[in-house]
Order: structure tokens, then sequence, then C-alpha cells
């Protein structure tokens, strides 16, 4: 086998983020396709055997759960990276600003005067179902008005190379650490790309992150105390909750590490006694947080939580109640919400969805849940969906009587022609499917990670690309071309 060569490589089935359909590569990623075609077979698996090494001596794993044993596994990466210029970067940048926006504002308005359900806007039904709006929620005002200070949006591209928002995830969404070792990974298998100085850097979000939950401290005045609250080391995403707290220099805590006082004031053991706590940057999701609030019988919070917050004495990060917008059925109503709370048009265009509540919707989706691809509203990580096209007759048999009995549970959508991108196998690139995860981080200002974790199906053909059902990562490259 020898060089790459992109003539023959076989990504025309779908957009692809690198080739053009031609076979030229895409003119932001000429200089990466140029050094990829200039390294023999062996000298790309050399620079995958790099990484691979680099990623176990760096320590970067994930838990997979299986058949009631956790595993950790080191991180599957690809080294080719996905490039998007910056050109067209600004302009996703812009849209996610906006959603992310809109959704806070849907939030705060859900917890206080609903007037999007009086005014028409969402039906009140889909609110009364909703599985994630926390009553104990009613009447708080978290600082700024904002409630999901850190977002990951889901985008994915169709075969026409529009941009769509797939899922909006605002309880606590996961991977931005990943993205950042993804950089750190490829600086040290392709440095000499980075001299160039036109791939933007991601090495700022801890920092952005800091200072957006130091703002939301509730003593302004003194250095915060700063806290990331995790599960413990058998969470699926412990790895990502130590390493936040080590970038940020804060520290990393269990809910029996913490206590409330009868002043509602939330302190931290340590060697030195108890320090106040200001600032929680919370990784444990709602039901668990407070047991006098949500489970009485949770052993993963901290009692008088709530309590606490509602007396804006310490402050949560996200906010309890977020959730409420990452529900995949509120998810459709997004554009509306943007046009409602901001009197703008989405920029950013949804995945057209059908919502199996409405009648005529759902006796479209069970006539056609050969073509669909059926989602539950709550359900993450890719877990207890139907894609039509791959299920089996008797797969779409059991998944239409799910759909029967609880409609206001399931959404579905058109099987997109997710974009491809080279990744290596056996020292030569073939196309694989892509998303992205971009992570906003919402504040007195609001950031967009510069790219984000783009998220691969390492199986050919497959839409999955979740890492705990056999996907992969690679890096994203946000990239300043001459004409930028």
């Amino acid at each position: 086998m020898g060089n790459v060569d992109w003539q023959q490589y076989p990504g025309r089935d779908f957009y692809d983020e690198l080739i053009a359909a031609g076979g030229a590569p895409r003119p932001a990623a000429a200089p990466l396709c140029d050094m990829l075609q200039s390294f023999t077979p062996s000298e790309l698996n050399e620079r995958k055997l790099a990484a691979e090494v680099a990623i176990r001596t760096m320590g970067i794993t994930f838990t997979v759960y299986s058949e009631g044993s956790t595993i950790d596994r080191a991180w599957p990466f690809d080294i080719v990276p996905r490039i998007i210029p910056a050109s067209e970067w600004r302009g996703i940048e812009a849209g996610l600003k906006q959603r992310v926006d809109a959704l806070n504002l849907f939030i705060d308005d859900l917890y206080h005067d609903q007037k999007v359900i009086k005014d028409g806007i969402l039906p009140g039904e889909i609110l009364a179902q909703s599985v994630n709006f926390r009553p104990q929620c009613r009447g708080i005002d978290p600082p700024h008005g904002i409630w999901a200070h850190i977002c990951g949006s889901d985008l994915v591209r169709d075969g026409d190379g529009t941009v769509y928002v797939l899922e909006d995830n605002l309880r606590v969404p996961s991977g931005v650490s990943y993205m950042l070792e993804n950089r750190n990974v490829t600086k040290r298998v392709l440095p000499e790309l980075f001299q160039t100085g036109r791939i933007l850097p991601v090495d700022d979000y801890p920092a952005q992150l800091y200072d957006t939950l130091a703002s939301l401290s509730p003593r302004p005045g003194d250095e915060p105390q700063i806290v990331v609250l995790t599960p413990g080391i058998y969470n699926s995403a412990y790895y990502e909750h130590a390493y936040l707290a080590q970038q940020m220099g804060v520290e990393l805590v269990q809910g029996s590490d913490l206590i409330v006082d009868d002043d509602d004031v939330v302190y931290m053991h340590t060697v030195d006694g108890l320090k106040r706590v200001d600032v929680i940057y919370r990784r444990i999701d709602d039901l668990f947080l407070d047991p006098e609030a949500f489970h009485p019988d949770s052993m993963l919070g901290t009692p008088g939580l709530m309590r606490a917050w509602r007396a804006g004495k310490v402050a949560l990060a996200n906010a309890p109640g977020a959730g409420v917008a990452d529900d995949k059925v509120v998810y459709a109503f997004v554009p509306k919400l943007i046009r409602y709370y901001l009197d703008q048009e989405a920029t950013l265009p949804n995945v057209p969805s059908y919502l199996c509540m409405f009648d005529d919707d759902r006796r479209y989706v069970l006539d056609h849940l050969d073509e669909l691809v059926v989602k539950p509203a709550n359900e993450s990580g890719g877990y207890g969906m139907l894609i039509g096209p791959r299920a089996t007759a008797a797969e779409r048999a059991a998944f239409a009587e799910r759909i029967e009995a609880d409609p206001r549970n399931y959404m579905a959508q058109p099987t997109l022609a997710l974009s491809t991108t080279p990744t290596l196998f056996d020292g030569a690139p073939e196309p694989r499917h892509v998303d992205l995860r971009p992570f906003i981080l919402s504040g007195p200002e609001t950031h967009v990670t510069m790219g984000g974790l783009t998220r691969v199906a390492l199986v050919k053909d497959s839409l999955v690309v979740n890492s705990s059902q056999g996907g992969g990562s690679k890096d994203t490259w946000i990239v300043d071309t001459e004409e930028d």
C-alpha cells in the first residue's frame, strides 16, 4: 500500500469534512491533507501508535457500564482531525449563543410566570408531563437569571452541507475534558501543523469556566471558594470531574465532604476545619443532589443544598431544574422560543421533527418507522432510540407499541446523511460519520469553545458516535484561512 491518495478516498457518498466531491482537499484542510499524503502507511501508523501511548501515559480514560460492572478504558481517539474554517465557525458560534440565550430565558420563565404557556407558544401538557421540571425551583432567581451555565449542543451536518442542531444538553453536559485532551494529544503527534498559527486555540476553556463560576459567587468582594461536586470514582465521567477541578485549581468533593449549617451556609470539611463554599459546579443529577428536597435516600448529595441555594448563600451550576429544556420534545419548539423571547429567527436550524403526542405526527411516524430515527424525550448517550432503516420488523413493531403506550415520550426525525471525515484504519483513511458537541458558557458574558468534541462512529456505516457504544473522537480544528 502506498501513500494516501485522496483521489482514491471513498468518501463521495456523503458530505466529507476534509475532502470535496472531486477528491481535492477543502481549502482549510489542504495543509493537513498534504502532510498526511506525504506519510507512508507505516509512518501514519507510528503517529497513531504515539497517540495511543500518550493517551495511556496521560491516563485519559472513560468508564463503560457492562453487565453490572464498570470498566475503565483508554479513550478511543483518531489522529486525523476534523477541520472547520473560521469563516463558517463564526456563524455557528453566533447561532449557539442565540440558542442558549433563548433557552435560559425559557427556563427562567417556566419557574416564574410561565408566559410561554399562557401565550400559547408551548403546550401546557408538555410541561405537565416533563420529567425534568422541578417544582422545588419555582420562584428562585439565580445570578444573572441564568440556569444553564454550561451547555453542550450537538451539531450535525447533512448531505447538502447544512449544519443542524440535533439536541441540547443542559443538565450536566460532559465531554469537554476530552476536547481539551484531544488537542494535547494531537499537538504531540502532529506538531508541525501547529506552527502555522492558523489553528485556533481551545486551551482557554478552564480559565473561562473558572471565571464563569466565580461570577456566580454570593460574596463578590472575596476570592470565591469553588468546588466540583462529583458522585465519585465509579461515575462514567469521573475522569472529567477530576480533570476540570485540577485545571481550574479548585477542590474536587463528594456530597459527604460538604455540610450546610443552620444559617444555610455551605461548608467543606478540610484538614484545617470547615471552609465556606461559594460556588458548586455540580456533576450530580438533580434528584440525587439534596436528600431533603429530592430523593430522601440519596447518598451522593448533601442535605440542605437547595435551602442554601434558595437563600442565595451558594451558587449551583448548572442550576437544578435546568434540565427541563433538555427534553427532546421541547427541542422541537426552540425555533419558536427564539422568536418569542428574542424576536429573532433561529440562525441554526433544528432537524425537522415529529412529536408523537400530536395525532397527525404520531400517525405519520407509525406509518414511516422504517425511514425515521425515533428518540425518547429524556434519554441520553444514544440509548433507547430506534434507527428505523437499520432496525428489524420486530424491533419496529415493539417500538410502535411503546409509542402508542406513551406518545408524549417520543419524537422522530428523518435519518440524516451525517457528514463523514477521514479516519485511519491500517494506515489508510476511510470515511466515518461524525457529529460535534461545542460547549457554551453563560455568565456575564457568553463564550463558545473554539470547536468542540468531535465524536466519530468507528464502525463502518454506523451512525452511533457515543463512546459508550463503540464511538471514538477526534481533535476539532477551527482554521483561519487566508480568505478569512
